[in-house]
C-alpha cells in the first residue's frame, strides 16, 4: 500500500462522515478494526458502528491541520464544525492492514476559539 493510498483511505473516512455515507465508511474500515478513545478503549468494529458512527450526524465539515504519513500510520489533526456551528479539534492516528483502516486512536478535548 502506498502513502497516497493510506492518505486517500483516511480522506474517504472523513468524507463518509461529512456525507453521512455508511457504505463508504464500511468499505474503508477493516473487519478487524480496533478503535481507541478515552470513552471507548479498544472497541471492535461492531461497537464502533453502534457507538461512534451515530455521533457523525452532528458533524458538518472537517478542516485538516495535519494529514501526513508517519511510518506505516497516518496522523491527522483537524478542526471540525458541528451542524450547530460550534467547533472542536481532534488528533487521530490511523493504522492499516489488508488495504483498509485497521486501527484508530483518537485524542480530543480542544475547543478552538
Amino acid at each position: 500500500m502506498t502513502d497516497a493510498d493510506r492518505i486517500e483511505l483516511v480522506r474517504a473516512a472523513y468524507r463518509a462522515y461529512e456525507e453521512r455515507d455508511r457504505d463508504l465508511i464500511e468499505q474503508v474500515m477493516g473487519e478487524g478494526l480496533t478503535f481507541f478513545a478515552p470513552p471507548d478503549p479498544g472497541i471492535d468494529r461492531a461497537e464502533y458502528f453502534e457507538r461512534c458512527w451515530p455521533n457523525g450526524a452532528h458533524i458538518k465539515k472537517f478542516e485538516f491541520e495535519r494529514l501526513s504519513e508517519v511510518g506505516d500510520e497516518v496522523l491527522v489533526t483537524y478542526e471540525a464544525t458541528r451542524t450547530a456551528g460550534t467547533r472542536f479539534r481532534n488528533t487521530e492516528i490511523f493504522g492499516f492492514e489488508g488495504g483498509k483502516i485497521s486501527q484508530v486512536e483518537v485524542y480530543f478535548g480542544w475547543e478552538p476559539e
